[in-house]
């Protein structure tokens, strides 16, 4: 089991697979141990319920759900963010993997 779990999510899900992947790549070259996936807003929860996830990324297409996810994860202490728009349309993992381990630091 992945000592990280990284949830992304955006309107379709299809858009940020390309980043999970440059992400995992960005993991495995620091010698991080995570999983990272990316789900369809729609479908969001039955990810959550399915899966102990440490962090939830948001692609900026779908920021506008952010206190929405925040409050509910609050008392699960998820940390909820937007990623950043500029990584975000670079495609850059290593700058959204390091995002999401400041959030879990």
């Amino acid at each position: 089991m992945a000592e990280k779990t990284i949830m992304l999510v955006c309107s379709a899900g299809m858009s940020t697979s390309l980043l999970v992947t440059k992400m995992q790549k960005a993991a495995e070259a620091k010698g991080i141990d995570a999983k990272i996936f990316a789900t369809a807003a729609g479908d969001a929860d039955n990810a959550l319920s399915q899966n102990d996830v440490d962090v939830l990324l948001l692609g900026p297409q779908v920021r506008f759900m952010l206190s929405q996810f925040q409050q509910k994860l609050a008392d699960k202490n998820i940390p909820v963010e937007v990623i950043d728009m500029r990584a975000y349309g670079m495609m850059d993992g290593e700058s959204v993997l390091g995002q999401a381990e400041k959030l879990m630091a």
